[in-house]
């Protein structure tokens, strides 16, 4: 065996990989969207099993009822008040130093998920939200880079691959988010960690298979797991591209990526947070920042954010470089917008 794949020789041995497989997995590049629960895992298993380059974007930061469900972060980081990329590369840094592993602490929009996603061979699904869905799978079909979607929520997960032009996309699946109210989400419903686990799990080893050069293993199927159930089931889409009509597929129907669809504020799940991004990103000056806001309340920064403690009403402001910040004490969008025009600007 060759001396640079013996990190790898218990993976190597698998004979469905063997060590032509390896060596394409470590000449790959993955782009994650999202390094919370779904993330974590999916970062961890990719770096353990040599993924030559791992672009991690993520907006947000550690939080003490992150630490349930989200593998790569513990009590320091929730107290250095880390934004997640940062604490992750931290980490996976150490588990593996050959794999290149690259930090962004950035919202996914349509302004930038183009140059994110330029020269990377595949794109995972860590999201918790349909928005920055339908816009990977809009860049997706545009660019031709192969994704993966996932999700989970209370006991039960799902998983597809999807390769452009060749397979059914998200819009195949699901035309359009589902309105707010009709679904189940992590405020209702909870999340149990093994469910993340399994299914960032299946993620990972389709990741695998693509990266290794072995598309042909690729099922089209949606699978669908309940981990408190202990049932897994497998529903064919291998004609729902065909016979659906897909305006994405079929008409070139671009509308996340765009910029037709999407939205300033996110309600982040479970939080009782909204994130309120500004119509032009900047470079935010913290330290004058803080000055103009020591009166306001308890101010707080690091180098990757501002946290602003309001006095009256109880509030809390999380403020990146970028002007992006996360409203902590609300979850109505309009609420967030006014506080963030009162403290940050218009």
């Amino acid at each position: 065996m060759k001396p640079e794949l013996e990190r790898y020789s218990r993976q190597v041995l698998f004979s469905e990989l063997g060590e032509a497989g390896q060596t394409r997995l470590m000449q790959s590049s993955v782009l994650l969207c999202g390094c919370g629960a779904l993330g974590t895992v999916l970062a961890e298993t990719l770096v353990r099993a040599g993924v030559g380059h791992i672009k991690i974007v993520d907006r947000d930061f550690v939080e003490l009822s992150n630490l349930q469900r989200q593998v790569l972060f513990d009590e320091s980081d929730v107290a250095a008040k880390l934004p997640k990329a940062i604490a992750a590369v931290e980490k996976l840094k150490k588990i593996n130093s050959e794999v290149q592993i690259e930090a962004v602490v950035e919202d996914i929009d349509h302004t930038n998920i183009v140059a994110l996603a330029e020269n990377v061979d595949l794109i995972l699904d860590g999201t918790d939200n349909f928005e920055v869905r339908y816009l990977i799978n809009d860049v997706s079909l545009e660019l031709g880079i192969p994704w993966i979607y996932c999700g989970c929520i209370g006991s039960t997960g799902q998983t597809m691959t999807i390769l452009p032009g060749k397979s059914a996309c998200l819009r195949c699946l699901i035309d359009s988010a589902p309105e707010p109210g009709s679904t189940e989400t992590c405020d209702t419903a909870g999340i149990l960690g093994p469910t993340v686990n399994v299914i960032a799990s299946l993620e990972a080893v389709d990741a695998i298979k693509l990266l290794s050069g072995q598309i042909e293993q690729i099922k089209p199927v949606l699978t669908v797991v309940d981990v408190w159930e202990g049932s897994f089931r497998q529903m064919s889409v291998a004609d729902l591209r065909e016979k659906g009509g897909c305006k994405a597929c079929h008409q070139g129907e671009r509308i996340w990526l765009n910029g037709e669809q999407g939205s300033r504020t996110t309600r982040l799940c479970g939080r009782n947070a909204v994130q309120v991004s500004p119509a032009d990103k900047g470079k935010i000056a913290f330290e004058d920042l803080a000055v103009k806001l020591q009166n306001s309340g308890s101010v707080d920064v690091n180098p990757y954010l501002l946290r602003l403690n309001l006095k009256n009403p109880d509030y809390e402001i999380s403020l990146f470089r970028d002007g992006r910040a996360i409203i902590k004490g609300t979850d109505d969008p309009s609420v967030a917008k006014t506080i963030y025009a009162r403290y940050i600007g218009s």
